[in-house]
């Protein structure tokens, strides 16, 4: 499996700053950012990342909120949290270099097997495997397993037979080759594009015609649906009503608009404007719109009002604002921000 694969890998990788220049940090940081993100939305985002953080010392320096304002947009905040956790770890164990061990790496903050598997093969050419998604689908598909992918004792199994293909001369880009061959020609569904596949002379399932059954995944349970109503609030002088989040649960420390529970009507809107002391000038927008987390989904109302009055709310300026991490829950609310502020190419959000 591994030589076809190379040899496509060599004529087809893709270019990406963390391959060009390649580190245990800059490897480390891309494969977080990676995490539920595609790689061309991450790819800004490392940019600005580098330069603000270089290295792992600047990373564990840094304060929380202006890391968290830096990964806004990105969504899964505890993963930036959990990158400046490991960063003080690493500068304070391990004098800034990561270690070069499984055990130590799992150890830390927000490391597990995939991400440790990609430090080690791809940073120090150690022969471990990096198996995520796309390996997995891959692997199913190769073998013509009928293994659930999301069960953790079937995982060990994908594991356990990727590193039996894993070259130990070459085992980064054998990783990688697999994210890029997962990424671009093995597609989920009943899209993967065989005839372009180095491995479709081994694969079960396109001999089997199987590959829109594969990989097999229970089904998802039921999402917990919350009904809110957000508040996009400002008055004349142009401040706007802003609070900060719990230090623990979802969205942990992260500002929000002011929202409440259920789907208000304006009647009922106006109501909650008044119960916090407000009176409104001029509604300006109204909109529908939905969010949807790992376990949860939002189903949001949103209203834009004027307002007269402080009332019981917190008001911030735009300079203070630049300074605070909005959540993507609430994009809806930053866009229409954005065109009441007369900001149409978005460059000062918040």
């Amino acid at each position: 499996m591994a030589a076809p694969l190379l040899v496509w890998y060599d004529a087809n990788r893709r270019v990406l700053p963390w391959r060009e220049e390649v580190s245990p940090y800059r490897t480390w940081v891309s494969e977080i950012m990676l995490q539920q993100t595609r790689v061309a939305a991450v790819l800004p985002y490392f940019r600005r990342f580098m330069e603000r953080y270089p290295t792992v010392e600047a990373l564990a320096a840094g304060e929380e909120q202006e890391l968290l304002k830096l990964w806004e947009g990105l969504g899964y905040y505890s993963r930036a949290r959990n990158l400046q956790k490991t960063a003080r770890i690493v500068a304070e164990t391990y004098g800034g270099a990561f270690p070069a061990d499984y055990k130590a790496l799992t150890a830390l903050p927000g490391i597990g097997d995939y991400t440790a598997g990609a430090i080690l093969s791809m940073a120090f050419g150690v022969a471990v495997p990096a198996v995520d998604g796309n390996a997995l689908r891959i692997i199913s598909r190769v073998t013509g397993s009928r293994l659930d992918v999301l069960e953790a004792k079937n995982k060990k199994a994908f594991r356990a037979w990727t590193e039996t293909a894993l070259p130990m001369d070459r085992p980064g880009a054998f990783n990688q080759a697999m994210m890029d061959l997962g990424a671009g020609i093995c597609l989920p569904g009943a899209a993967p594009r065989c005839g372009d596949c180095p491995l479709a002379h081994l694969c079960t399932a396109r001999q089997e015609g199987t590959q829109a059954l594969l990989p097999v995944r229970a089904p998802k349970k039921e999402k917990r649906i919350e009904e809110k109503t957000v508040f996009l609030l400002r008055r004349e002088d142009g401040s706007v009503a802003l609070r900060q989040r719990e230090k623990t649960g979802l969205l942990a420390g992260l500002w929000e608009y002011p929202n409440t529970q259920r789907l208000l009507t304006e009647e009922q809107a106006a109501a909650q404007l008044a119960a916090w002391g407000l009176r409104p000038l001029r509604w300006e927008k109204s909109w529908r719109c939905r969010h949807i987390f790992t376990h949860v989904r939002w189903e949001m109302q949103g209203y834009a009002v004027t307002v007269a009055g402080e009332g019981e709310l917190e008001w911030y300026p735009k300079e203070r604002r630049q300074e605070m991490a909005v959540p993507s829950a609430f994009e809806r609310a930053n866009r229409i921000l954005r065109e009441l502020e007369g900001d149409q190419n978005g460059t000062a959000l918040l």
